[in-house]
């Protein structure tokens, strides 16, 4: 089973990514997190997906300041993080090979997800 961190503040979001992630894919376990605090929180607690699919835009903390503190800490710094955002972030867009394992823009096809998320699992 493979455990899926899906940092979203959206809960329809968080929904639609749980339900058809575990419908697409028995092997999949989502973890719904509804902000970048929460999923700095989970971490700390020894709570380690195989990989992170990760809003960029959230209030308080958002997905640059948590893809940070993940990549400064030993433990934590090598899951591979998708990043999701619902506007094109030029920085996001320019920078988003040497920073995280992958970039999706909103709105997406499930199906596409899936396949990128098995990609860097495999």
């Amino acid at each position: 089973m493979k455990r899926i961190m899906v940092v979203d503040d959206e809960p329809d979001q968080l929904y639609t990514i749980k339900i058809t992630l575990e419908l697409e894919n028995n092997d999949f376990e989502i973890i719904s997190v509804k902000n970048g605090k929460e999923c700095i929180d989970k971490l700390r607690k020894n709570e380690i997906p195989d990989l992170i699919l990760l809003d960029i835009m959230m209030p308080e903390m958002n997905g640059w300041e948590v893809l940070e503190i993940i990549r400064g800490n030993n433990k934590w710094k090598d899951i591979p993080i998708i990043f999701l955002t619902a506007k094109t972030d030029e920085l996001a867009d320019k920078y988003r090979n040497l920073v995280a394992d992958d970039y999706i823009e909103k709105p997406f096809d499930i199906h596409n997800l899936s396949k990128r998320i098995k990609r860097i699992l495999d």
